[in-house]
């Protein structure tokens, strides 16, 4: 029967029907020709996949980010980075770089980041030289990062799956995704060449002062929700509720670009947004159910065990089936579906859970830039008006930065331990 559940899952993703409902078709049919009695408590199992407390977190993240978009924020962001690495050769290339790295900490979505910075940057890129796809590419290779440096949606999401501390992924993720930023400018200095050097601003001590004075209440921003949680002040929801707090006074107050209307339609589409979510998590968690009944957590970490990869050895083999798992099925799903099976096989292998989440989150970001499902790529397409095979093809190299972080953080646990281990408890 489980190779029934399997099978079904598989061919109703293969033919196009989305991936909650095939979640929720292949278990109703498992019940159907297996065991009807259970019918009776599907709903129950549908229902505890989403009363949880820590759930409600996501759409105050969601709405967070969708404030700060109609809020303007991204312009302030990209005229710091301008400040800061603009006047480098291949300036633009390092400016979207370094903005998403900063929008990633505020927005914790790629798909938000993609789409307001790429709405901005790929358009004046093109302008000074940079090929399409590579503007394009750059900025969905480094829309990345808004899945890993923190405050970040699918990390929450992960605590709340395998019931680990909030604070300690966020911390985790901080390391790997600066390295994800570094190594990507390291990539555009070399590979990205447009005609933006001529293109120099002079800056005066004056205008940098002020231009970081601007800036600062936003820079500040993932501070204040990521160190609420960190450090024991507020509960990941209720920094959740003080990020949408501080992004509503930001857009009203500071940028005055936020109005009422907007505001009403940011409501909208943190409804809609969320609304999908629950249902992937309701459905993916009956899945869940099933598989448990059918003890294939307890059968994997059995046959992991057994293989005598040792735990860097089937962490790295865990890393290729989360790429993998990244091209066909979308970041949430594919968090609810691979934290139950993979999760009790490491920690019998002595991998630390927060670890596991890292690594988890970091290689479903490549596969938010990978075809077909590609999340940030359809989005990065309706922004740019270029098909998702070019775009892909632009950021290939700079998703490289990407593989070799999760490669040296599976090797050298400690990059996404040592700042967990050290603030806190």
């Amino acid at each position: 029967m489980i190779l029934l559940l399997l099978a079904s899952l598989l061919l109703l993703i293969a033919v196009g029907v989305p991936v909650a409902y095939s979640l929720g078709i292949s278990v109703v049919v498992y019940i159907v020709l297996g065991d009807p009695q259970l019918i009776l408590v599907l709903p129950l199992r549908v229902f505890a996949g989403f009363d949880s407390y820590a759930l409600m977190s996501l759409p105050l993240f969601i709405l967070m980010g969708q404030v700060m978009n109609a809020a303007q924020i991204t312009a302030r962001l990209i005229d710091f980075s301008m400040l800061l690495a603009g006047r480098f050769r291949s300036g633009l290339g390092l400016v979207n770089v370094l903005a998403s790295m900063l929008f990633g900490g505020i927005s914790g979505s790629s798909a938000s980041d993609t789409a307001s910075i790429g709405s901005v940057l790929i358009p004046e890129m093109e302008k000074r030289g940079y090929r399409k796809e590579v503007a394009a590419g750059i900025t969905v290779a480094s829309s990345t990062m808004g899945m890993v440096i923190p405050p970040s949606i699918p990390m929450v999401l992960y605590a709340v799956v395998a019931q680990e501390s909030v604070g300690k992924l966020f911390l985790g993720g901080v390391v790997p995704g600066i390295m994800v930023g570094l190594l990507q400018m390291v990539l555009v200095r070399t590979l990205a060449r447009g005609g933006d050097e001529a293109n120099r601003e002079r800056v005066t001590l004056a205008s940098a002062a002020n231009r970081t004075l601007r800036s600062l209440p936003v820079l500040l921003m993932p501070i204040v929700i990521v160190g609420s949680v960190v450090f024991g002040i507020a509960t990941a929801t209720e920094s959740a509720a003080l990020g949408v707090l501080y992004a509503g006074l930001a857009g009203f107050v500071l940028t005055r670009a936020l109005k009422v209307r907007a505001f009403w339609g940011c409501l909208r589409l943190t409804a809609l947004t969320s609304a999908k979510i629950m249902i992937v998590i309701a459905l993916s968690q009956a899945y869940i159910w099933i598989l448990a009944l059918e003890r294939v957590p307890e059968s994997i970490a059995g046959f992991v065990v057994e293989l005598g990869l040792g735990a860097t050895g089937t962490l790295l083999l865990v890393d290729l089936v989360i790429l993998l798992a990244g091209t066909i099925i979308d970041v949430s799903p594919a968090i609810l579906l691979l934290t139950p099976v993979f999760g009790p096989a490491l920690q019998e292998l002595g991998v630390s859970p927060i670890h596991f989440g890292v690594l988890l989150v970091s290689g479903l970001a490549v596969g938010a830039c990978t075809p077909p499902v590609g999340t940030c790529l359809n989005v990065c397409a309706a922004v740019a008006n270029l098909d998702i095979g070019r775009i892909f093809r632009g950021a290939a190299p700079f998703l490289a930065a990407n593989a070799a972080t999760l490669a040296l953080a599976t090797i050298f646990p400690e990059i996404a331990l040592w700042l967990p281990e050290r603030l806190t408890p």
